[in-house]
């Protein structure tokens, strides 16, 4: 579902920033054996020392990769869909293998998997015991653990079930429900935008979890397909380019002190905007029959007008 749109927003988003920093020129572009400008020159030197700066591959770095390889292959694996995952071993252990499992179990290895090698040669020839050390300590993972966001998203998980058993989502829901007299479209790019903005400043885990609550149940008061509304809202909670604090790669590349909150805020708006058009495309296009999104699902609900006292 997501591919063809990841494509077309990976196209759109590098011909947006190449015409913003590089400038646009197709015919010089496409010219074979052209020389390069300063501007890409100077980008060139610059990836080249940044790369340099990396050094070999480590062995810590070796595990890391492997063990999120398996993490990975393990998400997979685990209830593919198309054929019995390995969480058919717990089935008299429902609930216990989950997603959440891998990462803890992938988690607890870094602990257990010795940094360096077990045994050392001394000068004398002699190969003897070094000393253990994991790959990660308990004062290491605590000094860099985002607890803050731990306890964001989790404050996020528990005030969406809140709102659920409350009522509040459906309560909020029926009063939304006088936006079904707009077309689904601009119902469907409302909230888009409302969940593109949300997760400028809120971490994407959160947003979600705070509003698919309330967005599922305005869908069943307007009478709509609910993955027609929940779908572009969970793909666009992906779109979060305009600030530092929008997720952490942001504030990677802000950290380095090169770029200014307007740099940042100028080049991500039109990457949102190329985000949220192909989602709006993708949604009446393929995403359609895909899901069958002109059904009132069997699944959902059903269609009530009950309001809450």
């Amino acid at each position: 579902m997501s591919f063809p749109a990841a494509i077309i927003i990976l196209l759109l988003s590098w011909i947006w920033l190449q015409w913003l920093f590089l400038g646009f020129n197709f015919k010089e572009m496409a010219r074979c054996g052209k020389t390069a400008t300063a501007k890409q020159k100077a980008c060139a030197e610059v990836i080249k020392q940044q790369y340099q700066k990396l050094g070999p591959i480590r062995y810590q770095e070796i595990v890391t990769l492997v063990l999120f390889i398996v993490m990975a292959l393990l998400w997979f694996s685990r209830d593919p869909g198309f054929m019995p995952g390995w969480s058919v071993l717990f089935s008299e252990y429902p609930g216990f293998a989950t997603d959440s499992t891998v990462a803890l179990l992938v988690g607890l290895l870094f602990f257990l998997i010795p940094a360096k090698r077990l045994t050392k040669t001394i000068p004398t020839g002699e190969t003897v015991a070094s000393d253990y050390s994991p790959l990660i300590t308990w004062k290491e993972f605590q000094s860099f653990m985002p607890w803050d966001i731990a306890i964001l998203v989790g404050g996020g998980f528990a005030l969406a079930d809140g709102c659920e058993e409350s009522g509040l989502s459906k309560w909020i829901g029926n009063k939304l429900s006088p936006l079904g007299s707009l077309p689904v479209w601009l119902i469907i790019l409302i909230s888009s935008l409302l969940v593109t903005s949300l997760t400028e400043v809120a971490s994407n885990p959160a947003t979600i979890t705070l509003l698919l609550p309330i967005l599922s149940p305005l869908a069943e008061a307007i009478q709509v397909n609910p993955l027609y509304i929940l779908l572009p809202s969970t793909l666009c909670t992906s779109f979060a380019f305009l600030l530092p604090v929008a997720n952490p790669p942001n504030a990677i590349v802000f950290s380095y002190g090169h770029l200014k909150v307007t740099d940042m805020v100028k080049a991500g708006l039109g990457v949102n905007i190329v985000g949220v058009a192909v989602v709006m495309l993708g949604m009446f296009t393929w995403i359609v029959p895909m899901f069958d999104l002109h059904t009132y699902p069997s699944w959902a609900p059903a269609v009530s007008n009950e309001t809450i006292p």
